[in-house]
């Protein structure tokens, strides 16, 4: 998620306006941090990390 926003912040300095990088990577951030978020929700609920 890290790499994704670094990349993101960067794309969003150098490109011109009619870029879409910036929206995919955002796209990314938004995936990951969903699927992070899924992830710990399902190990607290089964018990395997909490």
């Amino acid at each position: 998620m890290l790499t994704s926003l670094s990349l993101s912040a960067g794309f969003l300095l150098k490109d011109p306006s009619s870029s879409t990088r910036v929206l995919t990577s955002l796209k990314v951030r938004v995936s990951l941090a969903c699927l992070l978020l899924f992830l710990l929700v399902y190990g607290f609920t089964s018990g395997h990390l909490g």
